[in-house]
């Protein structure tokens, strides 16, 4: 091969150094896009990873964690410091149920927020949707954390769970909420409110029916939900119902909170024996005031009434512009009022 056919030593180099250096400026380019996207959509990259990843939420950090408990992988978001909050979410949606409240809180607590079993990015498996189970669930997440009292403040489902807990292991319950839906068998009769028992709840129930109904319509059927139970629809953001939808939309997820609503006769069941003894701890009742599915006004709390039966110390307050979905709707106005009923001020 001639030398004017074959390139230097010195050339080959320097064809090696421009193409490491547009390699390089390409891949710093890429990060740096990369980066910029995840930080604008850090829930989205911390739900498909979560594994201990942190990201802010209102200038506090949390972060994402998988826990091994009662035989499954429960996930869950921690952040702040002091005293530990435990809230559980309800159906149709996920932790990120409290992300306008959760920073607020963290200023003065350690926030715990985790996907209930069967929902979000925790484990989907075929049984143990009873309240006692996912109890046991957040039980024994709260013990392997190192704590040995909590507050506890469960929504619409979570306080199908928030109730057992506290029955089960009522001395490490601080102060207990329950928000907009009582505990299962303890639901005020039909007349109270105004009409027959909600038609989603016996759908739900109904075995293999919604699941065959539902698939591929997840976002259409959730959907009816947001808008028909908020006072204001436009407080669900979309980037929540896009959040939502995504898990729910996952193999397993619809069946997975159906199974939280067949449960319901069984809860009904431990709950009458639960409550042969009433809760002892300070209890605040939380009802969202107007509820389109319901008529509008709601003049008899369904959540007040069922824990004015199970505790002894009850305040149960009325949210005014406010439907279901309380944490979302008026954000502020629940942040101030844990703040105060946490700390003996409400």
């Amino acid at each position: 091969m001639v030398g004017k056919d074959k390139p230097s030593y010195h050339a080959q180099h320097h064809v090696t150094a421009i193409t490491f250096l547009i390699f390089g400026i390409i891949t710093t380019s890429t990060l740096f896009v990369f980066t910029l996207v995840l930080n604008q959509n850090h829930t989205a990259m911390a739900q498909q990873q979560p594994n201990g990843n942190s990201f802010q939420m209102d200038n506090m950090t949390f972060s994402h964690h998988t826990a091994s408990v009662n035989g499954i992988q429960l996930h869950y978001v921690i952040g702040g410091h002091g005293d530990p909050v435990v809230l559980l979410h309800g159906w149709p949606e996920t932790w990120y149920a409290w992300h306008k409240v959760m920073p607020a809180l963290a200023k003065n607590y350690t926030v715990i927020a985790p996907d209930l079993r069967g929902l979000g990015d925790s484990s989907k498996p075929p049984s143990g949707y009873d309240g006692k189970t996912l109890a046991e669930d957040i039980h024994q997440l709260v013990t392997q954390l190192g704590f040995k009292t909590i507050f506890l403040v469960g929504h619409d489902i979570g306080s199908f769970v928030v109730y057992p807990y506290a029955a089960a292991h009522p001395s490490e319950v601080k102060r207990l909420v329950v928000m907009d839906v009582p505990p299962p068998g303890f639901f005020p009769p039909p007349s109270m409110n105004g009409g027959p028992l909600l038609w989603w709840i016996i759908f739900h129930q109904t075995p293999d029916v919604p699941e065959a109904l539902v698939e591929g319509k997840e976002k259409e059927y959730l959907s009816w939900h947001y808008q028909n139970l908020a006072y204001n629809p436009a407080a669900i953001t979309q980037a929540a119902i896009n959040e939502y939808v995504s898990h729910y939309s996952a193999p397993g997820a619809m069946r997975a909170g159906f199974e939280h609503y067949r449960a319901i006769p069984q809860d009904a069941i431990q709950n009458q024996n639960y409550s042969k003894t009433k809760l002892t701890m300070p209890v605040l009742a939380l009802q969202g005031g107007y509820i389109p599915v319901f008529g509008g006004n709601i003049t008899r709390s369904a959540v007040i009434y069922g824990m004015k039966i199970l505790a002894q110390n009850v305040q149960g307050i009325t949210v005014p512009n406010s439907g279901h979905y309380i944490a979302e709707e008026q954000p502020d106005v629940v942040a101030k009022l844990l703040n105060n009923f946490f700390s003996g001020h409400l």
